[in-house]
């Protein structure tokens, strides 16, 4: 880690520790909110870090349900060298449904325990809650998650038409591209409330198969056609249609960014009992599914050819084909050769070369010139600094 930050040292003006993710991913490579149960690993991670590089060492963590426990944690943070934190007031098991409510006690009582700059995150889904929790707790700033993904302009206390906030964020990608499914995320958050109701899901489809910015664009000039009417108030909307409740019982339309009210724990619990009776017959076995044969399917195979019927039709590949029946220019290699390759290989020669020569192939993305470049210099910079 400490070489690590070093390596970045020049090009950040700090860097962030993220101890605070819950997800299984986490735990089986052992990091995230799963390094909280080594307090010698990450005292000895920090102070490493912070000893290493002269930016800022911050931290962001979770919650443990004792108080005293989480305080003692972050002051354990605090003299490994961390100079910011920002803790999350939830525990790592209150994740996806489970979330609940985060605990703004806890967060008050690290503040006055640690004496470094420390922000608050848990519980922000408009621009009051921020006042509150900067009131409750005394600390210096905030951080929003899914409050920011559903409302950009959380920050600023309104709530912008959806479409709005969807192009410019598309103007944003096309200045700064990134893989579609950073997009479409992004973009099925700030329309959230929207895809909710069944009368867009055309809209919602469109949107899970759009494959490059044109269909991303489009989907959002369908869902501004459909509104902007009611928007202008040209068109009367059915106030008991897609409505929902912020913080002081406002009342938004569903063309407008809005924060995203989970469920309580309770709720969903009952939520998914009332599945599971919805999914067992009279006699308590499990529905199943049959094939055009009468022959039963298996409900992972069911949820399987499902996902494949929700994929976009392809274009016939004789009529549609970018490498145009091209052979690797290998002459001992029967392999079609990349459609976006430098040397027109494929992709096994391809990297062949690029290690042999000392090249980049910026079409298979192989970078073995631009690897070995960069590390000469990192090695060069390090004998520096032993002489």
């Amino acid at each position: 880690m400490a070489t690590a930050a070093k390596f970045v040292e020049k090009d950040c003006d700090a860097i962030d520790i993220n101890l605070g993710c819950p997800q299984s991913i986490a735990k089986r490579g052992r990091y995230g909110s799963f390094l909280q149960d080594d307090w010698q690993l990450l005292h000895q991670i920090v102070s490493e870090m912070s000893k290493a590089v002269s930016i800022p060492i911050t931290c962001k963590v979770r919650i443990f349900e004792s108080v005293e426990k989480s305080v003692k944690y972050a002051l354990m943070l605090q003299e490994a060298g961390c100079q910011l934190l920002t803790v999350h007031g939830r525990t790592r098991e209150q994740k996806g449904p489970l979330t609940g409510i985060a605990s703004w006690q806890h967060i008050k009582a690290i503040r006055e325990a640690i004496s470094i700059p420390m922000f608050a995150n848990g519980n922000i889904q408009c621009l009051q809650d921020a006042q509150r929790c900067l009131d409750y707790t005394n600390v210096d700033g905030i951080m929003s998650a899914e409050g920011n993904l559903t409302n950009p302009a959380i920050f600023q206390g309104v709530n912008p038409v959806t479409w709005e906030m969807a192009f410019e964020y598309l103007d944003l990608v096309e200045k700064y591209p990134c893989p579609t499914s950073f997009i479409r995320g992004h973009l099925f958050k700030i329309f959230h409330k929207i895809f909710t109701f069944e009368k867009n899901n055309e809209e919602r489809q469109l949107l899970a198969t759009a494959q490059n910015l044109e269909d991303f664009k489009s989907v959002c000039i369908k869902i501004k056609d459909k509104y902007l009417l009611y928007h202008q108030g040209e068109l009367k909307f059915d106030n008991n249609e897609g409505i929902t409740r912020i913080a002081f019982d406002l009342i938004l339309p569903p063309w407008l960014c809005q924060p995203y009210v989970r469920i309580s724990p309770e709720e969903h619990t009952q939520k998914m009992e009332r599945l599971s009776n919805k999914q067992n017959n009279n006699n308590g076995e499990k529905r199943a599914s049959n094939d055009i044969d009468d022959e039963k399917i298996s409900r992972k195979k069911m949820k399987k050819l499902r996902k494949i019927m929700r994929r976009p039709v392809k274009p016939d590949l004789e009529q549609h084909n970018r490498r145009n029946g091209e052979i690797c220019f290998n002459n001992t290699c029967p392999n079609p050769l990349g459609g976006k390759c430098v040397y027109q290989l494929c992709k096994k020669c391809c990297k062949n070369k690029c290690y042999e020569e000392d090249l980049d192939c910026k079409g298979h993305r192989i970078l073995v010139h631009t690897r070995r470049e960069m590390a000469k210099k990192f090695a060069l910079q390090k004998d520096k600094e032993v002489c």
